[in-house]
């Protein structure tokens, strides 16, 4: 798929064992590439690009690709780049194609996994937290959102003191130009020693991943969330 000047081009590749040289299994791809006509990245930084905490932006966070290529690698993909200074940036991104009939969806009801509560979702990007906000409510959760983590700290906060209190926190960990759940969890257990709080990443290599208690958190749960992930961690913290 080609967005562009071009328009929309879906295409299938075999790269693998086609000269293409490309660190995947044998097998047919779907090939997406994402064009622009800007400023173009220096060649120095291209080596970089893909590094967590690299950023050429005052306020960036340098997640924001990292995070692209972890779930890329997670699909058992692969992203290269191509940008040439004032001429633009090309993204390429090779997937798995999936051939043959869909699986059955799984009946949550059968599995019993439908539960009752309240649950905080902060997360900076709207369709993101939008995402989880109805996987939640699938299993039975009503849900609050926000986009920063002093807000979430409030909204919790303010919960408590209604006696209409959260029973489970999902915080996002890096929220660019705002807090985000490292340093909002250490506020928020300030108020509730006993708050169930989960940090969630696309990028699943990160130290407070790797070591959540040792940050305060109760959970973690990984990007591209699944409905399986959201079940199994909700299970263990509610017993």
């Amino acid at each position: 798929m080609t967005l562009g000047p071009e328009g929309i081009r879906d295409s299938v590749e075999k790269p693998a064992g086609s000269g293409a040289n490309l660190p995947l299994q044998e097998g047919k791809y779907i090939k997406i590439v994402i064009q622009d006509e800007g400023t173009g990245i220096p060649e120095e930084n291209l080596p970089r690009i893909f590094d967590p905490y690299f950023t050429t932006k005052q306020k960036g966070s340098g997640f924001g690709l990292a995070t692209d290529y972890s779930i890329v690698k997670r699909h058992d993909g692969h992203i290269t780049v191509k940008s040439e200074v004032g001429t633009g940036t090309a993204f390429t991104i090779y997937l798995p194609a999936v051939e043959g009939k869909l699986l059955p969806k799984k009946d949550l009801k059968a599995q019993k996994l439908h539960r009752k509560g309240r649950a905080l979702v902060m997360d900076d990007e709207e369709p993101v937290r939008t995402v989880l906000s109805l996987m939640l409510e699938k299993i039975g959760y009503a849900v609050d959102l926000t986009g920063d983590g002093s807000e979430a700290v409030e909204m919790y906060s303010r919960a408590k003191g209604l006696k209409k209190p959260f029973d489970i926190v999902f915080m996002d960990l890096t929220v660019p130009g705002g807090m985000g759940g490292k340093k909002a969890v250490k506020m928020l257990l300030e108020i509730d020693t006993d708050a169930k709080v989960i940090i969630t990443s696309g990028y699943s290599n990160d130290p407070v991943m790797a070591d959540y208690r040792r940050f305060g958190f109760a959970g973690v749960v990984s990007k591209p969330y699944k409905m399986e992930d959201l079940v199994k961690i909700l299970k263990e913290l509610s017993g």
